[in-house]
């Protein structure tokens, strides 16, 4: 009997709890009602404040993690990249924002780092994983969840193909570090962009802040997603065919049926 295929995860729940959803909530929760009525603004039900908002932000994608743990008895990487992503966003929000309502001058550079280091860090952590018996390849792309990896490389050995097998992983390798060092670079310019001409002793600082934040992050997914999916349908598309032409196998029996 063939192993039972592993429990699949919904990408949007993924994707919704660990990053959309969090980033929404230091958006526009993070408000606080103290400083929105010194601003003479309207606050709204859901100004929960800074402390409450990264409490409930950093909730869900752990929430999501442990979830997936009990049910899976595995890891999830995206869990904790989100819970890291909103760490990192919330404690850089505390410390930039005064409590006088400005928010210290360098908050465009500081913003900009904060956005480039997850995938910085990601790319050498792709890298140096290769010299590990757990490759972050198998983690993110060459996933036992997407492609029957034991099928591979039973026929792999029967082939005599282990070299060419292990060049091609390390080629996708490089090239997966490297479209996250795209990432880390698109991110810095992003978060310059948007940041340019920002007032950080306006009486308004916060609000726009808040506002510049949220354009980073939603126009991070357009200009930055889109060239990210497309390096990753190229490596996906490259590994696919490397793996072919090694073990003589399509698609259908490289990969688990989705």
């Amino acid at each position: 009997m063939p192993d039972p295929k592993p429990p699949q995860e919904h990408p949007l729940a993924n994707i919704l709890l660990n990053v959309l959803i969090p980033v929404m909530v230091l958006d526009h929760l993070s408000k606080d009602p103290a400083i929105q009525t010194l601003l003479g603004k309207e606050v709204k039900m859901w100004h929960i404040g800074p402390v409450k908002a990264i409490v409930l932000a950093l909730a869900l994608p752990l929430g999501y993690g442990i979830w997936h743990y009990l049910k899976t008895r595995k890891f999830n990487a995206f869990s904790a990249l989100g819970f890291i992503s909103v760490l990192l966003t919330g404690g850089l929000t505390f410390y930039l924002w005064n409590q006088d309502g400005t928010v210290k001058p360098n908050a465009g550079l500081l913003f900009g780092l904060k956005e480039a280091s997850i995938p910085l860090a990601l790319a050498a952590a792709v890298l140096f994983s290769q010299r590990t018996t757990t490759p972050l390849i198998r983690t993110f792309l060459y996933s036992d969840s997407i492609f029957d990896i034991p099928r591979i490389e039973r026929r792999v050995a029967e082939r005599d193909a282990g070299d060419g097998y292990a060049r091609l992983l390390r080629q996708s390798t490089w090239l997966f570090a490297g479209s996250f060092l795209l990432s880390s670079v698109l991110n810095l310019g992003m978060a310059w962009w948007f940041f340019r001409g920002f007032e950080a002793a306006a009486i308004d600082a916060l609000e726009r802040y808040n506002q510049i934040v949220s354009r980073i992050t939603w126009w991070g997914f357009v200009a930055i997603g889109a060239p990210l999916l497309i390096m990753l349908f190229v490596i996906l598309t490259r590994l696919l065919k490397g793996l072919r032409e090694l073990t003589g196998l399509d698609d259908k029996d490289l990969m688990h049926p989705r």
